[in-house]
């Protein structure tokens, strides 16, 4: 065998005994060149390897970047097919009423629907529950004759925080059932610290973001209040409004941030205040400014972004502007945009899913129609798309996120619900493919009675009597109404009557007694019909004395007893 041969073979066997992936050819050549050249060489042979490796090393990294750079262009085109789409391909029309929907919001899964009318009506949707009839499976007034402001569905969807005109926020249970209402304050006293709960009309209210159990109020009397739900005879924290000047200024609107470590509210003064709720106290403001909005003006809405580091505000009345800031730097807004026309107090703004849009709703001037939903771009403000919803104002908004879908709160009582067949899941869609189920009708044919009062009783038709008559017969007949045995008492018609008038007698007639004796016998008769048993069988006496006394010996009279001696009383003459 050659020597050519046995190296082969040598080979082989190396490769199988070798665990993990194969040498590369080019460095199994130089391996065996390198074995052949002399050791003042192998110096040259290491940088010849070392040139080989290095060359590939470079083609393999030149593959790997241009591998990296696919997968950057691919992340590209990922990103920009993972942008928002505007779900307004179709819509679906809630009917609440005939009056403004002034209070709307929607459960965190998507569940529910919750909207709220200045007709002082709550309705509760179901979308699972509904079809294409689109009702509602609840109406209730949980706050009597007072406008509802303000809807919202806790963190966890189980409490809905109802904001009316009163001064007493309620909450209530998934059924609308009420759970919970806070304390109205004492309105003499003027200073709010004082007080148990707001002596004034609410304005709004928010649910704490991760405490199921804490929600935040704002009130007329210049007073923003948190309250604890295992609390109830006060508030947890109060927190004053106050104006430039020093004086008590009303907060309109309030809110949380996603984290919950914010708490903003927009004053009457035009002022926005920021609160961090880390702190011990709320006396002094981690965040002011004063000029945000008109004086003597309503902001309606104050929302933070999914990131907390923007904010919108939207202006009603006669500021008819919604404006964007930028906590990072909360001195001057950085996009502002005009004539945004609010008629509702309630008018509010939202965030899209991934904060790249702000979208609000305008109210119709006098003699116009035509209310729209405006979509902005977040980074320049730009008018993107321009929705019109009803004929009349646009007042309440909300993107869900998850949902993917857009719900409209209009003026003419109903509730837009705008989706997507592609993008959007559940919600409404899910009821606008359901076909209504007609009810089931039963067909009967009536039989005609004939009366006939003079026929005989065996030819005679009994009326139909109506079901009560029939109940109450049925009620008098024991066996039809299994009526058990009546209990035992004293008087007529009881067990205890047919035995006695005691529960003694009964006792001895039932129990006591194997041989009952009759009421209409005569004791003495009864008695003496043993007399002859009782002569030819002794039982008691006579057996006692058989042996020592065979025969009874009785005493014979001795004669009539004499007359006893009549005694007189003291000073009576004797006869």
């Amino acid at each position: 065998m050659s020597d050519k041969q046995k190296n082969e073979i040598n080979d082989e066997e190396d490769e199988d005994d070798y665990i993990g992936p194969p040498i590369p050819n080019e460095l199994k050549e130089l391996e065996k060149s390198t074995q052949n050249i002399s050791t003042d060489d192998h110096d040259k042979g290491n940088k010849e390897v070392e040139k080989v490796t290095r060359s590939k090393d470079n083609t393999d990294n030149d593959n790997d970047s241009s591998d990296d750079d696919d997968d950057d262009d691919d992340d590209d085109d990922d990103d920009d097919s993972k942008q928002i789409k505007i779900p307004i391909e179709s819509q679906v029309s809630l009917n609440h009423g005939i009056k403004a929907v002034s209070a709307l919001c929607i459960d965190p899964p998507g569940v529910r629907l919750a909207s709220g009318s200045v007709d002082y009506d709550v309705r509760l949707w179901d979308f699972a529950g509904m079809d294409q009839t689109l009702q509602s499976f609840r109406t209730l007034t949980p706050c009597g004759n007072h406008p509802i402001k303000f809807l919202k569905y806790s963190p966890t969807g189980d409490r809905l925080l109802v904001i009316s005109g009163m001064s007493q926020a309620k909450v209530l249970d998934r059924d609308g059932h009420e759970l919970w209402e806070c304390v109205k304050g004492d309105q003499y006293i003027s200073d709010m610290v004082r007080t148990k709960g707001h002596t004034s009309p609410l304005t709004c209210g928010t649910w704490h973001p991760r405490q199921k159990e804490e929600f935040l109020t704002s009130s007329e009397d210049g007073s923003c209040r948190i309250w604890d739900m295992t609390k109830k005879d006060k508030h947890k924290s109060i927190i004053k409004c106050r104006s430039k000047n020093g004086l008590r200024t009303i907060p309109t609107t309030c809110n949380y941030s996603n984290d919950g470590k914010l708490v903003a509210c927009a004053c009457r003064d035009g002022s926005i205040l920021v609160w961090d709720t880390r702190k011990p106290s709320f006396v002094n403001a981690t965040f002011t400014i004063r000029d945000a909005h008109l004086n003597n003006s309503d902001t309606s809405s104050i929302v933070f972004s999914y990131r907390d580091t923007l904010i919108c505000t939207r202006g009603e009345g006669i500021d008819e502007t919604m404006k964007l800031w930028d906590i990072r730097a909360f001195k001057k807004p950085i996009h502002v945009v005009d004539g945004l026309y609010s008629r509702y107090s309630t008018t509010d703004c939202c965030f899209s899913p991934d904060d790249s849009i702000v979208v609000t709703g305008h109210s119709v001037r006098p003699k116009e129609q035509g209310g729209h939903l405006m979509f902005y771009n977040t980074n320049t403000f730009e008018l993107l798309e321009k929705v019109k919803v009803s004929e009349t104002h646009s007042i309440k908004v909300y993107w869900h996120p998850k949902l993917k879908q857009l719900f409209a709160g209009c003026g003419d009582g109903t509730v837009k619900v705008f989706y997507d067949k592609v993008n959007s899941q559940r919600g409404a869609m899910l009821c606008a493919s359901k076909a209504h189920t007609k009810t089931k009708q039963m067909e009967m044919v009536p039989t005609q009675q004939i009366i006939t009062p003079h026929a005989l009783p065996m030819f005679r038709q009994d009326r139909n009597k109506s079901l009560k008559k029939r109940n109450e017969k049925d009620r008098l007949d024991p066996v039809k109404s299994k009526r058990p045995d009546l209990p035992i008492k004293s008087g007529q018609g009881g067990r205890v009557a047919a035995s006695g008038s005691t529960l003694s007698s009964y006792v001895i007639r039932n129990l006591g007694l194997s041989k009952r004796v009759e009421d209409d016998q005569d004791p003495r008769e009864a008695i003496l019909k043993y007399a002859q048993d009782a002569a030819d069988n002794p039982y008691w006496i006579t057996p006692a004395y058989a042996k020592t006394q065979p025969k009874a010996v009785l005493k014979e009279s001795e004669g009539e007893p004499q007359e006893k001696k009549i005694k007189f009383a003291i000073g009576q003459p004797k006869e």
